[in-house]
């Protein structure tokens, strides 16, 4: 019946109430205010967890690089050569080549093996890395010179026994030989007539005076190569120069390999490498020695950066005694374990002290 209360009539009504709630019925808009609201805290601590990772500042991190034993790095021609059976180890430093992140740095503050150090201890003011490096092979080249100038004084009588031609010590930045003579070029000749040696290339330079160019012939590495290089006489100086410190060529053939290795603090080392193999006997009675320090062509030793991280190198290679310029020996001997810190002044002081302690 079409007036029956339990027919059509029911069914109408029970679409017209209300479907109960479901749990998740919020209203969208609070709810999308409280998602802003987890992101825009998020983003922040985001941030700062990850941009330590990504940003650099002005620091370098040094660590210990290789200890090179410096006999097979030293080649001599034309002379008696002892060979040692111990060996003299170069210590290095590894270098960061850019800027480190602040991930970076930290890790290596609290690394003992590593050093934190700020831009201005690498660079100079405008210098790049690539030009920093640069400077520091010069080093090297001008360090072995040194070595040579003080182990030959002593033990065959240079300069008074020299050869031909005047050997390159360093190039001075900023006047005319830079960037065209090197530290090791040999330079045997100026506009064709002969150089006998490093007072005759001074002469020839003060011969020539301002406006003219000389052309030098030099040999470097086996390769002979001709210089256009023109004097210059600045207001502090009484003659003109080139700008380059030459000493007498060394008495018979005599190369030192010291690959990508940079910076100045070899020369002790690459000294007593050159005592050792010049004189009969063994500096080191088959030990493994190590150190490191700048050699001064009067045989003075000059402090040098990077001490601890050298020691630890040395430490890693099995020496067993470590010559450390004399400023410096309290830091090395603040990460040494079982090596000997024996300071030096002159690298008299280190021959000295391996003759002493056979």
């Amino acid at each position: 019946m079409s007036g029956d209360p339990g027919g059509d009539p029911a069914v109408g009504l029970a679409a017209s109430e209300p479907s109960p709630p479901s749990l998740d019925a919020e209203p969208s808009q609070p709810r999308r205010r409280r998602r802003w609201r987890r992101l825009t805290l998020l983003v922040p601590l985001v941030v700062v967890v990850v941009a330590p990772a990504y940003i650099q500042i002005p620091y370098f991190v040094l660590s210990p690089g290789p200890a090179e034993n410096v006999i097979p790095l030293i080649h001599i021609r034309g002379h008696a050569v002892y060979q040692p059976k111990g060996r003299l180890l170069l210590t290095s430093v590894f270098e960061t080549t850019n800027r480190v992140t602040v991930y970076q740095a930290f890790r290596a503050w609290i690394d003992p093996t590593e050093a934190v150090v700020p831009e201005h201890d690498i660079l100079a003011p405008g210098q790049s890395v690539q030009q920093s490096v640069k400077v520091a092979l010069s080093q090297m080249d001008t360090s072995k010179i040194d070595a040579a100038i003080v182990a030959l004084s002593r033990y065959v009588g240079y300069p008074q026994v020299h050869g031909r031609g005047a050997l390159v010590e360093a190039v001075l930045d900023g006047t005319p030989a830079a960037g065209k003579l090197f530290a090791g070029d040999l330079v045997t000749a100026a506009d064709g007539k002969q150089i006998a040696d490093a007072a005759a290339l001074g002469a020839a330079i003060r011969a020539a005076g301002v406006g003219r160019t000389l052309t030098f012939t030099v040999t470097a590495a086996g390769h002979t190569r001709s210089v256009q290089v023109a004097p210059v006489q600045p207001t502090n100086e009484n003659h003109p120069i080139i700008g380059i410190l030459s000493v007498d060529n060394f008495p018979f053939p005599l190369t030192i390999s010291s690959g990508d290795i940079g910076g100045p603090s070899a020369g002790l080392m690459w000294t007593l490498g050159l005592v050792d193999l010049l004189t009969p006997g063994d500096l080191t009675r088959g030990h493994v020695v190590a150190g490191t320090g700048m050699i001064e062509p009067s045989g003075k030793v000059d402090p040098i950066g990077g001490i601890q991280q050298k020691v630890v190198a040395a430490e890693r290679a099995g020496a067993a005694v470590f010559f450390a310029p004399a400023p410096e020996a309290a830091d090395a001997e603040a990460v040494a374990h079982r090596m000997t810190i024996v300071p030096v002044r002159t690298y008299a002081d280190a021959v000295s002290w391996l003759q002493a302690h056979r």
